[in-house]
């Protein structure tokens, strides 16, 4: 079985982007074997492939847990942000 999975996510400028994609990085280097991520950044958008060579709930829980790193690195910034009277990332 061969499951994969494209994600694009927006962001409001590159530096937020590139911040998310820092953050949720390093859960991608030691990935069981039949399991590959690759997240990059593209102008002001996250992109995520998920590739799974084992099975359906093996996808699903990677997805999963690559969203739940997404949204804790998200509002980590919407915190900060807040903290600085709305100023974006530096």
């Amino acid at each position: 079985m061969k499951l994969k999975a494209e994600l694009s996510l927006a962001y409001k400028t590159e530096k937020e982007a590139e911040a998310v994609v820092k953050s949720v990085s390093p859960d991608n280097i030691n990935v069981p074997l039949g399991l590959k991520v690759k997240t990059a950044r593209k102008s002001c958008d996250l992109w995520t492939l998920v590739l799974c060579e084992k099975s359906l709930e093996t996808f699903i829980a990677t997805l999963d847990d690559f969203l739940a790193c997404v949204s804790i690195a998200e509002k980590a910034f919407e915190t900060i942000n807040s903290n600085n009277k709305g100023s974006s990332i530096k």
